[in-house]
């Protein structure tokens, strides 16, 4: 059991949605955070740095996107879920900007490549509590 889990399953109000859904997105959106962190670090330490601005740009969107929604998605307490959903969305759409630009330089670029998938987890288990997610 991951540490957003055990927090969820100790919790002492019960979010509306199972909570194995939600600690993986929690545990999904900062580890996305983690690596487009370290993508763009890495990415500004490429001799082609010039030619890697929007894969920086997207890496620094799509880590406050995740950062944001994990923190957001942390708090069960009296949940606004329209507010939830409204973050998710965006959370998706980072993912899914930066995923795809990661890949376009995964094929030279190992740290592009480690990136882009954790993008796609992260949409991936966005995806799915968003069909979970109550209307």
């Amino acid at each position: 059991m991951t540490q957003a889990a055990d927090m969820f399953r100790t919790h002492p109000r019960q979010s509306q949605i199972e909570f194995s859904v939600l600690a993986k997105c929690v545990d999904e959106c900062y580890a996305c955070a983690q690596a487009c962190t370290t993508c763009a670090d890495a990415c500004l330490g490429e001799a082609s740095v010039a030619d890697l601005v929007r894969c920086i740009r997207l890496n620094e969107d799509c880590r406050a996107a995740c950062q944001a929604t994990g923190e957001m998605l942390s708090r069960v307490t009296e949940a606004d879920w329209s507010v939830l959903r409204a973050q998710v969305q965006a959370c998706v759409q980072a993912c899914r900007a930066c995923g795809a630009e990661c890949e376009r330089h995964a094929g030279h670029m190992e740290h592009c490549r480690v990136c882009a998938a954790a993008c796609r987890a992260c949409e991936q288990a966005c995806q799915e509590l968003l069909a979970a997610l109550p209307t």
